[in-house]
Protein backbone atom coordinates (compact mmCIF):
# COMPACT_ATOMS: atom_id res chain seq x y z
CA UNK A 1 0.00 0.00 0.00
CA UNK A 2 1.09 3.53 -0.75
CA UNK A 3 1.32 5.62 2.44
CA UNK A 4 0.23 8.75 0.56
CA UNK A 5 -2.88 7.27 -1.05
CA UNK A 6 -5.87 5.60 0.55
CA UNK A 7 -5.89 1.81 0.20
CA UNK A 8 -7.33 0.77 -3.16
CA UNK A 9 -9.88 -1.93 -3.94
CA UNK A 10 -6.92 -4.20 -4.70
CA UNK A 11 -5.30 -3.38 -1.34
CA UNK A 12 -8.50 -4.28 0.53
CA UNK A 13 -8.80 -7.46 -1.57
CA UNK A 14 -5.24 -8.40 -0.58
CA UNK A 15 -6.12 -7.90 3.09
CA UNK A 16 -9.30 -9.96 2.63
CA UNK A 17 -7.31 -12.78 1.01
CA UNK A 18 -4.89 -12.77 3.94
CA UNK A 19 -7.83 -12.83 6.36
CA UNK A 20 -9.41 -15.73 4.44
CA UNK A 21 -6.22 -17.78 4.87
CA UNK A 22 -6.38 -17.59 8.69
CA UNK A 23 -9.95 -18.84 8.89
CA UNK A 24 -9.67 -22.46 10.08
CA UNK A 25 -9.63 -25.03 7.28
CA UNK A 26 -12.58 -26.91 8.84
CA UNK A 27 -14.69 -23.86 7.98
CA UNK A 28 -12.98 -22.70 4.79
CA UNK A 29 -13.77 -25.98 3.03
CA UNK A 30 -17.52 -25.35 3.55
CA UNK A 31 -17.22 -21.80 2.27
CA UNK A 32 -14.91 -22.50 -0.65
CA UNK A 33 -17.59 -21.57 -3.18
CA UNK A 34 -18.41 -18.23 -1.52
CA UNK A 35 -17.31 -15.40 -3.79
CA UNK A 36 -15.63 -12.49 -2.00
CA UNK A 37 -15.94 -9.12 -3.72
CA UNK A 38 -14.60 -5.74 -2.72
CA UNK A 39 -16.56 -2.75 -3.94
CA UNK A 40 -16.45 0.90 -3.02
CA UNK A 41 -20.04 1.09 -1.74
CA UNK A 42 -23.19 -1.01 -1.56
CA UNK A 43 -25.41 -0.37 -4.57
CA UNK A 44 -28.56 1.75 -4.40
CA UNK A 45 -30.83 -1.30 -4.23
CA UNK A 46 -29.00 -2.67 -1.17
CA UNK A 47 -29.14 0.74 0.53
CA UNK A 48 -32.85 1.00 -0.18
CA UNK A 49 -33.66 -2.60 0.85
CA UNK A 50 -31.71 -2.26 4.10
CA UNK A 51 -33.09 1.22 4.70
CA UNK A 52 -29.61 2.66 5.22
CA UNK A 53 -29.35 6.33 6.04
CA UNK A 54 -26.04 6.46 4.19
CA UNK A 55 -24.02 4.13 1.99
CA UNK A 56 -21.30 4.49 4.64
CA UNK A 57 -23.48 2.57 7.13
CA UNK A 58 -22.60 -0.89 5.77
CA UNK A 59 -19.08 -2.34 5.95
CA UNK A 60 -19.91 -5.75 4.52
CA UNK A 61 -22.75 -7.97 3.38
CA UNK A 62 -23.45 -11.66 2.93
CA UNK A 63 -25.85 -12.51 0.13
CA UNK A 64 -26.99 -16.08 -0.13
CA UNK A 65 -28.71 -18.82 1.80
CA UNK A 66 -26.99 -19.76 5.05
CA UNK A 67 -25.93 -23.40 5.26
CA UNK A 68 -28.19 -24.00 8.25
CA UNK A 69 -31.22 -22.73 6.28
CA UNK A 70 -30.72 -24.78 3.11
CA UNK A 71 -32.94 -27.65 2.15
CA UNK A 72 -32.85 -30.34 -0.50
CA UNK A 73 -35.31 -28.18 -2.43
CA UNK A 74 -32.73 -25.42 -2.90
CA UNK A 75 -31.65 -25.53 -6.51
CA UNK A 76 -28.20 -24.14 -5.88
CA UNK A 77 -28.80 -21.62 -8.66
CA UNK A 78 -27.59 -18.64 -6.66
CA UNK A 79 -24.01 -17.84 -5.79
CA UNK A 80 -23.20 -17.07 -2.16
CA UNK A 81 -21.28 -13.81 -2.00
CA UNK A 82 -19.56 -11.70 0.61
CA UNK A 83 -19.16 -8.04 -0.19
CA UNK A 84 -16.64 -5.85 1.58
CA UNK A 85 -17.24 -2.14 1.06
CA UNK A 86 -13.97 -0.26 0.82
CA UNK A 87 -15.09 3.32 1.46
CA UNK A 88 -17.20 2.55 4.57
CA UNK A 89 -14.37 0.33 5.88
CA UNK A 90 -11.85 3.14 5.34
CA UNK A 91 -14.18 5.66 6.95
CA UNK A 92 -14.59 3.43 10.02
CA UNK A 93 -10.82 2.79 10.08
CA UNK A 94 -10.05 6.52 10.11
CA UNK A 95 -12.61 7.26 12.82
CA UNK A 96 -11.58 4.42 15.15
CA UNK A 97 -7.84 4.16 14.48
CA UNK A 98 -8.12 0.39 14.30
CA UNK A 99 -5.57 -1.70 12.41
CA UNK A 100 -6.91 -1.99 8.86
CA UNK A 101 -5.96 -5.66 8.45
CA UNK A 102 -7.75 -6.47 11.70
CA UNK A 103 -10.83 -4.51 10.63
CA UNK A 104 -11.02 -6.25 7.23
CA UNK A 105 -10.59 -9.62 8.97
CA UNK A 106 -13.35 -8.76 11.44
CA UNK A 107 -15.79 -7.80 8.66
CA UNK A 108 -14.91 -10.87 6.58
CA UNK A 109 -15.34 -13.24 9.55
CA UNK A 110 -18.66 -11.63 10.40
CA UNK A 111 -19.98 -12.02 6.85
CA UNK A 112 -18.65 -15.57 6.45
CA UNK A 113 -20.32 -16.29 9.78
CA UNK A 114 -23.65 -15.43 8.17
CA UNK A 115 -22.92 -18.10 5.52
CA UNK A 116 -22.77 -20.65 8.33
CA UNK A 117 -25.74 -19.20 10.19
CA UNK A 118 -23.50 -18.39 13.16
CA UNK A 119 -24.72 -16.33 16.08
CA UNK A 120 -22.81 -13.23 17.16
CA UNK A 121 -21.30 -15.32 19.98
CA UNK A 122 -20.12 -17.94 17.44
CA UNK A 123 -18.51 -15.21 15.34
CA UNK A 124 -16.78 -13.73 18.39
CA UNK A 125 -15.45 -17.19 19.29
CA UNK A 126 -14.11 -17.61 15.76
CA UNK A 127 -12.39 -14.23 15.96
CA UNK A 128 -10.79 -15.24 19.27
CA UNK A 129 -9.67 -18.54 17.71
CA UNK A 130 -8.12 -16.75 14.76
CA UNK A 131 -6.52 -14.32 17.23
CA UNK A 132 -3.26 -12.84 16.12
CA UNK A 133 -2.66 -15.38 13.33
CA UNK A 134 -3.48 -12.74 10.72
CA UNK A 135 -1.67 -9.80 12.33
Amino acid sequence: MNAKMPPSLTDIETLANAAWRVIPERLRRYAADVVIRVEDFPDDEICRDMELESSFDLLGLYQGVALNERSVMDSGGTVDMVFLYRRPILDYWCEHEEDLAHLVRHVLIHEIGHHFGFSDADMEALEREVGDMGD
